[in-house]
């Protein structure tokens, strides 16, 4: 569920009018629901209401600050893949007990940042982060609290390019080698065990991936603790994937999830932290277009946007769906017309949709990308010289820009010239 419907034939945000956004704003720009992104976490929160746990926003997805001091204010915690990403969720009052700090490359850097600001947990993924961590935190008289992120060798069957629990891919230690490096974890002075991670990929649609994973999860639990190991918290990651388009069929609900794991890892009595992104962001944005022309190409026709592949990369990098959907409601009994609907890029790659059919448009009209909130905005980049687009706010009858464009002497102005030109 979103909240983005048609009221008296104009596309809203809640309570506000998409085209009064594009007004006062200029398009392309991205706008979010305050009240989608809230609603998604708290069905999370109360998924896992049976237990003691912590609902982790994956912030990889959507990071704007306004956003995450929403979803913080409303008491979720973050994780974060970068430096960067733990400065923003400080930034924005998420205190280091609420931040988990996942990734493979880790640099010594950024666990002394996260360890003298606090840190709820490292989710470490090798042997030779496990001794750069520990090094650092002896240097600092503290103990670094990890998780050890296991590959639990699960297909995930979602898209090759964020699948992340197989044994070729390049995320975390293989299950079966779990207890020796947990024992050298054990040993090393600066580290101190309290649980498991896993995470087997993202845009999942069915929970049997998620169940043969936290099976194994489990398993490894009671071992662990045979072996002495204090096993207090799970990291169960998170993916749970949304309906990109209108006719696909409806991924799980997150109660459903919540009711899985508690039947594969409740009996373990730990602390849960799961890690969703896409779920809670992905359907409250949308990415707001212009027409800029309709060109009649050899039996085709382009609808030429003013956003492109800068600003939603998804299409060109995973072949991605979007449903693309006019601002101004059709009519009823109106015709339909195949566009293949493109931006200016000059890249072939810069193609959001072949033969989609559209209602007829005109330049100047406005589209809305459905399902844009998830790795749109974080993805996007100034190719072309085209600079970053705008993000939006919304909150009952409110907007805001939290995100301004820049201008064209700002990001030109941030190269610098040697004296020797």
């Amino acid at each position: 569920m979103d909240h983005f419907l048609y009221r008296d034939g104009q596309l809203m945000a809640e309570d506000v009018a998409i085209a009064q956004i594009a007004a006062e704003v200029g398009t392309p720009f991205y706008v979010y629901s305050s009240a989608t992104l809230l609603r998604h976490f708290k069905l999370f929160d109360e998924a896992l209401a049976w237990t003691d746990h912590l609902v982790c926003f994956a912030m990889k997805s959507l990071s704007n600050q306004a956003v995450l001091t929403l979803l913080g204010d409303a008491g979720a915690g973050m994780d974060v893949v970068s430096g960067g990403e733990y400065r923003r969720a400080r930034a924005a009052g998420i205190s280091g007990d609420r931040i988990v700090f996942s990734g493979i490359g880790k640099t010594r850097e950024e666990m002394r940042i996260a360890l003298e600001g606090g840190i709820r947990q490292f989710n470490v993924e090798s042997e030779p982060e496990m001794e750069a961590l520990s090094d650092v935190a002896v240097g600092l008289g503290v103990q670094a609290p990890i998780t050890v992120r296991v590959n639990p060798d699960v297909d995930a069957k979602t898209h090759a390019k964020i699948s992340t629990g197989k044994k070729e891919d390049k995320f975390g230690i293989p299950i079966s080698r779990a207890r020796e490096v947990y024992a050298m974890a054990a040993a090393l002075p600066g580290l101190k065990v309290i649980g498991i991670d896993v995470h087997i990929g993202s845009q999942l649609t069915e929970l049997e991936p998620f169940r043969l994973a936290y099976r194994k999860v489990a398993e490894l639990t009671e071992q662990l603790r045979a072996d002495g190991h204090e096993i207090t918290r799970l990291d169960l990651g998170g993916g749970l994937g949304i309906p990109y388009a209108r006719d696909n069929s409806a991924p799980p609900l997150p109660t459903d999830y919540g009711a899985m794991v508690q039947e594969e890892v409740g009996h373990l009595g730990c602390e849960i932290e799961i890690e969703p992104g896409r779920l809670i962001s992905g359907n409250a944005g949308l990415l707001v277009a212009g027409v800029i022309y309709v060109k009649s190409g050899e039996g085709r026709k382009f609808l030429i946007l003013d956003a492109a592949m800068n600003d939603l990369i998804r299409p060109a990098m995973y072949e991605a769906w979007h449903d693309i959907i006019p601002v101004v409601e059709p009519a009823p009994g109106h015709d339909f017309t195949p566009y293949d609907i493109v931006g200016p890029v000059c890249e072939s790659g810069d193609t959001f949709a072949k033969e989609r059919l559209m209602p007829t448009l005109s330049a100047g009209d406005l589209v809305g990308f459905r399902s844009a909130g998830a790795y749109g905005a974080v993805m996007s980049s100034e190719y072309n010289s085209r600079p970053l687009i705008p993000e939006v706010l919304v909150k009952g009858d409110q907007f805001a820009v939290i995100r301004r464009r820049p201008t064209f002497d700002e990001m030109i102005n941030r190269d610098t010239i040697p004296e020797w030109l």
